[in-house]
């Protein structure tokens, strides 16, 4: 990829050329990843609920213990560059998805907008969204949590990415601007 100083990394590094930080700083924090996937036995189709992960904090939508969640709970996926590729289930919000898709951050990314809470103000972050977390309830009632709601964008965020006017050019690009390969 090439390299321009004024524009952000994540338009001027694939996701194997990023540092530990820039990878890090990638999640929005919407949690919609650690959601409970269920997946059909007969067809592999992937189905979300609203149940969050045992180390979810549904409120700040971010692990309780991020450094240790394998340990605590061991079909916790962690995203590299190749899971990344290899997932079909990531959020059409995940800014790693649109990253290694060509495809800039949305107007809500902390890093575009500047604040960590613009995912939530704008619709997309779980929050007031789970039902409860997966320790809380038996295993036969995961199947009536199922929702559709983590692979769409929300109508606000929508309507506000079409109006969306950078506060920053430089630092906060357009949703529709695209990445440079």
């Amino acid at each position: 990829m090439n390299s321009d100083a004024n524009e952000p990394f994540w338009r001027t590094k694939s996701l194997d050329e990023m540092d530990a930080a820039e990878w890090e700083s990638l999640c929005d924090g919407c949690g919609r990843c650690c959601l409970v996937k269920l997946q059909d036995e007969d067809t592999e189709a992937i189905a979300y609920t609203d149940i969050g992960c045992k180390l979810l904090d549904d409120d700040g939508c971010r692990c309780r213990d991020y450094p240790n969640r394998q340990a605590q709970v061991p079909d916790c996926v962690r995203l590299t560059p190749q899971t990344v590729r290899a997932l079909d289930w990531l959020p059409p919000s995940c800014a790693y998805r649109l990253v290694e898709e060509g495809r800039d951050l949305y107007w809500w990314h902390h890093l575009v907008s500047g604040d960590r809470d613009s995912v939530h103000a704008a619709g997309v972050s779980v929050r007031g969204k789970v039902a409860a977390l997966e320790d809380e309830l038996p295993l036969e009632d995961f199947i009536e949590h199922m929702v559709r709601w983590p692979l769409r964008l929300p109508r606000g965020a929508i309507r506000r990415l079409a109006k969306a006017v950078p506060l920053n050019a430089a630092a906060a690009p357009s949703a529709a601007s695209p990445r440079k390969r």
